[in-house]
Formats: C-alpha cells, sequence, structure tokens
C-alpha cells in the first residue's frame, strides 16, 4: 500500500510539473491578445494543450506496464512535454510578432526528433539485443536532416542544396528502418504486437515526416508570397506535431500496455 501511494505522488510530483513548465509565460509582451481570426495562432494554441494532455497520459500510464517498456512511455512523455513548452514559445511569438519562430521549432526538433528515433531502438531492445550502430545511425540519419533544413529556413545555406541535404538524412532514416538492421531485427525477433508497432511507426516517420518536406518545398521553392507561404507553412508543420509526436507516443503505449498484460 506504502508503495502505492508513493508511486500516487510521483505521479502527481510530474504532472504538476509538467502543468508548472508549460504556464509559465513565454514573452515578456503577455499584452498582446490572440485573435479569433488568427487560425495559425489558434493552431499553436490547440495542439500545445494537446500536448500538455499527453505528457500527462504518458507518464500517468508508465505504472501501468512492465518495467522494461517504461522507459519508452518516459521518453514519449518527454518528447511531448518539451514539444509542449517550446509551442507556448513559438505561439507568443508568432502572435507578438507575426513571424515564423523558425529557430524555436529547430530547438524543439532537435530534441524531440533524436528521441523519437530513440524510440525505434527501445522497443526492439526490449525485445532482443539490439547492436548500439543501430542507435548511432540513427541519431547521424536524424541530424544531417535536421541540420539541412535548419540552414536553408534560417538563411545560412541556398535553400535547394540545404533541401537536398535535409532529404539524404531522412532517406538514410528509412533505409534503416525498412532495410537495415534495426528492420531485419524487428523481423526476425520481435512479437507481433512489437513487429505492428515498429510498422506503423516506420510509416508515421514514411508519410507524417513527409509533410515537412512538402511545406519546405511550398513554402520556400515555388516563389509564392512570403506571408502567405509564413502561415500556410506555420499550419502544415503543426498539425504534421500531431501525427509525428503523439499519435507515435500512442503506438508506443498501445504496444507497451498489450505485452505487459500478458505476463
Amino acid at each position: 500500500m506504502m508503495r502505492s501511494l508513493d508511486l500516487s505522488i510521483k505521479n502527481k510530483a510530474i504532472v504538476a510539473l509538467a502543468a508548472f513548465a508549460v504556464s509559465t509565460p513565454a514573452l515578456a509582451a503577455s499584452n498582446v491578445i490572440l485573435q479569433a481570426s488568427d487560425f495559425v495562432g489558434i493552431s499553436f494554441w490547440l495542439i500545445s494543450m494537446a500536448l500538455v494532455a499527453s505528457t500527462a497520459f504518458f507518464f500517468l500510464e508508465r505504472d501501468r506496464v512492465a518495467g522494461k517498456w517504461k522507459t519508452s512511455l518516459t521518453v514519449s512523455g518527454l518528447v511531448t512535454l518539451v514539444a509542449a513548452v517550446h509551442y507556448f514559445y513559438m505561439r507568443d511569438v508568432w502572435v507578438a510578432t507575426g513571424s515564423t519562430p523558425t529557430v524555436y521549432r529547430y530547438i524543439d526538433w532537435l530534441i524531440t526528433v533524436p528521441l523519437l528515433m530513440i524510440e525505434f531502438y527501445l522497443i526492439l531492445a526490449a525485445i532482443a539485443k539490439v547492436p548500439k550502430g543501430v542507435f548511432w545511425r540513427l541519431m547521424i540519419g536524424t541530424l544531417v536532416m535536421l541540420v539541412g533544413g535548419y540552414l536553408g529556413e534560417a538563411g545560412y545555406m541556398s535553400v535547394v542544396p540545404a533541401f537536398i541535404i535535409g532529404m539524404l538524412g531522412w532517406a538514410y532514416i528509412l533505409w534503416e528502418i525498412f532495410g537495415g538492421e534495426a528492420s531485419k531485427i524487428n523481423a526476425n525477433q520481435a512479437p507481433a504486437n512489437v513487429q505492428s508497432a515498429f510498422n506503423l511507426m516506420r510509416w508515421i516517420v514514411t508519410i507524417g515526416w513527409a509533410i515537412y518536406p512538402v511545406g519546405y518545398f511550398f513554402g520556400y521553392l515555388t516563389g509564392s508570397d512570403p506571408a502567405d507561404s509564413m502561415k500556410a507553412l506555420n499550419i502544415v508543420y503543426n498539425l504534421a506535431d500531431v501525427l509525428n509526436k503523439i499519435a507515435f507516443g500512442v503506438i508506443i503505449w498501445s504496444v507497451a500496455v498489450t505485452e505487459s498484460e500478458k505476463k
């Protein structure tokens, strides 16, 4: 009973910490009001709240799964927590300035995207011995993808070569999870539920992540009006993060609960 009480207190403390983090005012210019006609700002707000709710859910559900799955749910909760904090900042930047919060978005991705890649390694490590090379190859592909994208969007490199660099990093990740060692371990050693989750996760990385280069292309490579492109680009990126962060974590939660209940 004491253990149960301790876990309850711990969970409440984690949720309280997450709530405190995302409720901290992002900018000193807090007198700027989000307008009902600002659909980009509204999308920032809605997604930030969805990320907060997801964080609480993933942390609370840790006590429902077996020990080997707890790290996976913790990482899922960290992804949504970090993203929620950054979304509050990005919302305030957009509302106050009307400009794309590129730096904040890439800081968020620089933390959360590697964590999402770690999830592939973690779900395989829960059921098999996985070489460290799998982990590092996923990290290298992720960093190449992010650095290429940022150099183009921030203006440090011409958008076309930066776009190509980012695409090469993404292609390297896809190769690893579809045809590389990670894919082979999943096919040969993972139980059916883990294989199903792994397959869903890699299709999110394929289809869900495709939204980012599509948004980049239409935002920077079509010659359209910069103001209109900025609005469309932010809405596309915001909606993509719902799939690529929240849905990704829900898939991991589902397989963790299913595998734990078998025991």
